[in-house]
């Protein structure tokens, strides 16, 4: 179960969205589940102007504040449930509203002053709760924790009803020492040279020196550097070549953007300014070539770390630009809805991914288990050395072969080499 959270200008708009047929036509029976009025009958909902009923009755609270009130004061909380589970009932989605509003602090159970709020269907596996910040006593809700809230309570609820998978019972495994993989940053410095800082193995100083740099041991330690009259096409094509061959060698590097021949506009790097795809592709590959499952951990790191991995960046973009949106228009609101529902997608996939770095240093265990089970018991034949056992054209070509005399089944068998013919356009 997913939630998304977004704030508007207008109550009466909202409203007539949510009861309109939708930007693509997709709202059907809107209707109204549960809500709570403090005293105004929001059920009434047989009146012609229902949308501006509800309006109305909401918005009492902030037409008494006057010039106290924000200028965005409506709570708009859209949830939406797993598609491979069946669909909840407006008794049910009405349960779920009622511990959303409760869970956040818009309407605590026994709260007098709670805030005004109402639930809306309009379509299948999603309910939308709109409320308004300010609450009967004047004072107004104060939403700084309501996304932690939201999706903490949205997990309870979906373990509840039995969306969640079970959680895997651990498993003890022999105790691992994991070695992370050494640093370098390769960067311009204030003089105009360019430096290579941070490990400082033999293996990435050899790799440095065959890439073009000249290795320096002072009493600052050792560093490796290209001089100030380099050119900077060769500057950078040298500093491009040390990311490579390290990176290859699984170092962490960190290379200026400015050195970075990826980054370029040429035949070798076709996405031209989509310099954050080819960042990907680039990992896409690491992990291709990952060769065990430590490899493949660190690779996938960079997709997974919890504060700098490449899901938590897409996932801020996203976010990022539904509160653009709304920002620029706050009337779109189904637009918002779609960015920040992908934003809450994107974390709902990193919690699946919770701990999968550590079982991926294991990945490959099984097959080594199996590898040595072979070792231990004969192979079965295949059905090709079985066919050959039992062929009596096999049994002719032994005798022939131990004559000295050439069998001519055998040599129809193989058959002379084919040319391939050219290929038509």
């Amino acid at each position: 179960m997913i939630a998304h959270l977004q704030r508007a200008s207008h109550t009466a708009g909202l409203l007539e969205y949510l009861y309109g047929p939708g930007e693509r036509g997709n709202h059907t029976n809107p209707r109204l589940i549960a809500g709570d009025g403090h005293g105004a009958p929001i059920e009434m909902l047989a009146q012609t102007d229902a949308s501006a009923y509800l309006a109305h009755a909401l918005d009492a609270p902030v037409e008494r504040l006057g010039a106290r009130a924000p200028e965005r004061p409506v709570w708009v909380c859209s949830v939406r449930s797993d598609p491979r589970h069946p669909d909840l009932t407006d008794s049910q989605w009405a349960w779920v509203a009622r511990r959303v509003v409760a869970a956040t602090g818009i309407a605590r159970e026994g709260d007098p002053d709670a805030c005004r709020w109402i639930a809306v269907r309009n379509q299948a596996r999603q309910v939308h709760v709109v409320a308004t910040l300010a609450r009967e006593d004047g004072s107004l809700h104060n939403a700084y924790r309501d996304a932690f809230r939201l999706q903490t309570e949205c997990h309870r609820i979906a373990a509840e009803l039995g969306h969640l998978p079970p959680a895997p019972r651990p498993t003890p495994r022999a105790q691992e020492t994991h070695v992370p993989a050494p640093y370098i940053t390769i960067s311009a410095e204030p003089s105009g040279s360019i430096s290579a800082k941070g490990a400082s193995d033999a293996l990435s100083a050899t790799l440095l020196k065959h890439a073009g740099f000249r290795q320096i041991e002072d009493w600052y330690g050792r560093r490796h550097r290209l001089a100030t009259t380099t050119p900077q096409a060769e500057r950078v094509a040298i500093a491009s070549h040390a990311a490579e061959m390290l990176r290859a060698a699984r170092y962490s590097v960190d290379l200026d953007p400015d050195l970075d021949t990826s980054r370029w506009t040429t035949p070798a790097n076709p996405l031209g300014l989509y310099t954050a795809s080819a960042e990907v592709l680039r990992l896409t590959d690491q992990i291709r070539a990952a060769e065990n499952g430590v490899g493949l951990a660190q690779a996938i790191d960079h997709l997974l770390h919890p504060e700098h991995g490449v899901l938590e960046r897409l996932r801020e973009a996203l976010e990022t630009a539904g509160e653009q949106i709304t920002d620029l228009d706050d009337e779109a609101y189904a637009l918002a809805d779609r960015f920040g529902f992908a934003a809450e997608f994107v974390s709902a996939a990193q919690s699946e991914l919770v701990g999968a770095g550590r079982e991926l240093h294991h990945v490959n265990d099984s097959r080594q288990d199996h590898a040595g089970a072979q070792t231990q018991s004969p192979a079965p034949p295949d059905a090709r050395s079985a066919a050959l056992a039992t062929s009596p054209a096999a049994d002719r070509a032994k005798a022939s072969s131990a004559l000295g005399t050439p069998s001519p089944e055998v040599g129809t068998a193989v058959g002379a080499p084919q040319v391939a013919s050219p290929r038509t356009r």
